[in-house]
């Protein structure tokens, strides 16, 4: 593994956040396409097969991005190298309203389980892959929480969390049952299961699933109060161009502005 850039960071916003990262010479740092919001002269930006962290040949390369491809992500990451002699920033957006979180993986072990919609950046050198279940309810009824990512390194990495983030210190044999949704990372310490909750008649009219799920400790946690398939959800059945039915808009004016719309 190639050893981590040690790069430094800082968040602005509140809701909207974006990090800030300041890059020594040659430094550089790892994200997916479409994150960089702003960057300085002198950095430059290289598309790389896998995520990068590989210090070794293709095939080294090639294992990564399979992984990669197995969490449903794309086989290539961009790499922002400062080639200037001097301290150069680049930036990248929050891609919904939530909050940025910053992990130093060094801090935690050197390995952090997450969400795969959450990962935004990283320092160079930290490992980006799949984390496999060994659980059979996992793979079975996991849903969008299946497929978590392993980030392994001592560097820096950067996760976005929808609307209010929550952290939690499980100790031994406590638990959490959340919807796989609001998973937003946590220690590999933290066993990971999928079970049943509630009765058929809950499922059926209390609008939650049958399945959630469980995170037992000891270990740390993160959760998101809003995951962006929630969001999406209400957007899209609130959206008219969609099959939804608008809301709230005010039954005159509403009306209104639909008749001169046309609709």
């Amino acid at each position: 593994m190639a050893p981590m850039h040690d790069i430094d960071h800082q968040i602005f916003g509140s809701e909207l956040q974006y990090v800030e990262i300041e890059l020594d010479p040659m430094e550089a740092v790892v994200a997916e396409a479409g994150g960089m919001m702003y960057m300085e002269d002198g950095i430059e930006m290289e598309t790389v097969f896998g995520d990068g962290a590989s210090s070794g040949g293709f095939l080294d390369s090639l294992v990564g991005a399979g992984k990669r491809l197995l969490t449903g992500e794309s086989l290539f990451m961009t790499v922002f190298l400062n080639r200037e002699s001097r301290k150069r920033k680049v930036a990248f957006g929050a891609p919904f309203p939530g909050k940025i979180l910053p992990v130093h993986l060094g801090g935690i072990g050197g390995e952090l389980i997450a969400q795969k919609e959450s990962f935004l950046c990283a320092a160079k050198g930290v490992s980006v892959g799949i984390a496999f279940q060994k659980r059979i309810g996992v793979g079975l009824f996991g849903g969008e929480g299946f497929i978590m990512q392993r980030l392994q390194g001592d560097g820096w990495a950067f996760l976005h969390a929808g609307g209010t983030l929550m952290q939690r210190d499980l100790g031994p044999g406590e638990s959490l049952r959340v919807d796989t949704g609001c998973i937003v990372g946590f220690t590999p310490t933290v066993d990971y299961d999928i079970k049943y909750v509630g009765n058929i008649k809950s499922a059926l009219f209390g609008g939650e699933g049958l399945f959630f799920a469980t995170l037992r400790g000891p270990g740390r946690v993160w959760l998101q109060s809003l995951p962006f398939s929630r969001l999406a959800d209400r957007i899209i059945a609130a959206a008219p161009s969609a099959g939804g039915s608008s809301k709230g808009e005010g039954s005159v004016l509403g009306g209104l502005g639909r008749m001169l719309d046309g609709k």
